[in-house]
């Protein structure tokens, strides 16, 4: 690669400095007065055309360097920012050019100045249009949005083409990918970038849980990117504003115009003070189990005591907890249980139960 661009320099080197050469001697008489002869002039195109060559072959690892460099950068920038602001900048881009083109006529008949003028207007107002286009993407998206043909249904948003933004805790728990396979959740899934960060930290974690955890969190990442038809879009840009990774999934949510997926019962109440939708897995967890009424009689087997005195908890097969009245003297045994009473909450269901008591011998 680099021979080739060498002797490709070096190339372009000679025919510039032929042309150059050829083109100031040429009119030496004309614009310095000097009559050359024949042979001074060939001497002297070739020794220009010699020099520029040799001056192309040694500058070429610089500017190929230099070359490969903004590439790169403009590559990476590229491919980190998202498709929404891609389209809008082009959008930009292509508004500014046709202004700078309509401009032209009115800007060439300026004196001086004027065959330089459109060039120069060409490159202000394409990058204006371009950082506008950029910078105002959400609002363009908007306008689009309000054409039932190109946007979403006037009559607001549903599930479908509603961008559900995840946060770390729901990541890790995991439940999510079997819910976005079973198609209760449609797409697109938006994974912030800061939010892949938090769990790049704690699957680097010291600590052997949350290393596992934070690794747990990427495997689920890998298989709703791999093995499920649902469009997952990873949100490399900053909503700013906060440190905090709650308030930027917040605040992110609100850029745009999706709901927060989480697990997390702080969250959801923060994102509710915000007028952001959220869809709790706990809550549908919740809403899917088996409905457990005042007076129906279970099994349970209590495995240690409760917050208040003399309690015991157990636990049912989904992971519900049972507190159990009087329940201490039964740790380590199975008991039979009638339900008093349910607590429905956004963190999960608690089931408050009493011992059954037994039922007397006829005399």
């Amino acid at each position: 690669m680099n021979k080739v661009a060498r002797w490709a320099l070096a190339m372009a080197g000679i025919l510039v400095g032929f042309s150059a050469a050829f083109f100031g001697l040429s009119r030496s008489e004309e614009l310095l007065g000097i009559k050359l002869g024949a042979f001074e002039v060939i001497g002297a195109i070739a020794l220009v055309t010699v020099f520029c060559g040799v001056l192309g072959f040694l500058l070429a690892p610089m500017i190929t360097r230099a070359v490969m460099s903004v590439s790169n950068w403009a590559e990476g920038r590229v491919s980190r920012a998202p498709v929404e602001d891609i389209l809008a900048g082009a959008f930009g881009l292509i508004i500014g050019l046709i202004i700078a083109f309509l401009l032209t006529p009115s800007l060439a008949r300026i004196p001086i100045v004027g065959p330089v003028l459109p060039t120069l207007g060409s490159l202000v107002l394409g990058y204006i249009g371009l950082s506008t286009g950029v910078k105002k993407s959400r609002e363009l998206a908007g306008v689009v949005n309000l054409f039932p043909k190109f946007g979403k249904d006037r009559g607001g948003p549903r599930g479908e083409g509603v961008p559900k933004v995840l946060d770390t805790s729901v990541i890790i728990d995991g439940r999510i990918a079997d819910i976005c396979q079973s198609g209760f959740i449609e797409g697109p899934l938006v994974i912030p970038g800061f939010v892949l960060e938090e769990l790049r930290h704690i699957a680097d974690s010291s600590d052997v849980l949350k290393r596992n955890r934070g690794r747990r969190g990427l495997d689920i990442l890998n298989r709703i990117q791999k093995e499920l038809d649902i469009p997952v879009q990873i949100y490399e840009r900053d909503p700013g504003g906060t440190p905090e990774v709650d308030s930027k999934l917040v605040r992110l949510a609100k850029q745009l115009h999706g709901r927060v997926v989480t697990n997390d019962y702080n969250l959801n109440k923060v994102a509710e003070l915000h007028g952001v939708s959220v869809l709790n897995i706990n809550e549908l967890a919740n809403a899917v189990k088996p409905v457990v009424l005042p007076g129906e009689e279970m099994v349970v087997r209590v495995i240690k005591d409760g917050k208040e005195v003399g309690q015991g908890v157990a636990y049912l097969d989904d992971g519900t907890m049972i507190v159990v009245e009087g329940g201490k003297r039964y740790i380590g045994n199975s008991v039979d249980v009638m339900v008093t009473s349910v607590l429905q909450t956004a963190a999960g269901r608690m089931i408050f139960a009493k011992p059954k008591p037994l039922e007397k011998a006829a005399p």
